[in-house]
């Protein structure tokens, strides 16, 4: 009987695996045709997001953990639809309070520098609807580093 229970957990912990590497292939492809159908000349990153650094901007800061960042951006779903761009205003929030995408991808940049950053759902809003952003959703974002601090 234990071995029956052992080995229906393993199944079951099996099929879930196999769907989350699924999903994030998916995700992956989706992210890759974006890019090639856009002509981003996007590096991936080992996360898994994909950027593209306009501008590297200039200075040597660090990044430590309670670093504040002054921007002006812009967030768009993959068909185009701006869902947030900060009413086109200056915005200053502490970095590692935003997403998991933009504290791995705004670090590689420095004040002046602008990057593009396509965010897969786990390191976004994961699957979540947030605002007009649908669950599951893959993030284009361009971001100006005003400053940092």
């Amino acid at each position: 009987m234990m071995v029956r229970i052992k080995l229906t957990l393993i199944f079951f912990i099996g099929i879930i695996i196999f769907s989350a590497c699924k999903k994030t292939e998916s995700e992956d492809k989706q992210m890759t045709e974006f890019i090639k159908a856009n002509n981003i000349n996007a590096v991936k990153h080992e996360s898994g997001l994909y950027y593209q650094i306009i501008k590297p901007g200039s200075g040597t800061f660090t990044y430590p953990s309670n670093t504040k960042i002054t921007i002006k951006y812009e967030g768009r779903l993959l068909n185009g639809n701006v869902f947030d761009n900060g009413n086109g205003q200056e915005q200053t929030f502490p970095l590692a309070g935003l997403i998991e995408g933009w504290q791995i991808g705004i670090p590689l940049i420095q004040k002046g520098g602008e990057i593009r950053l396509i965010i897969p759902p786990d390191l976004g809003y994961g699957n979540r609807a947030v605002g007009t952003i649908p669950a599951n959703s893959v993030l284009d974002f361009t971001i100006q580093l005003i400053n940092v601090q």
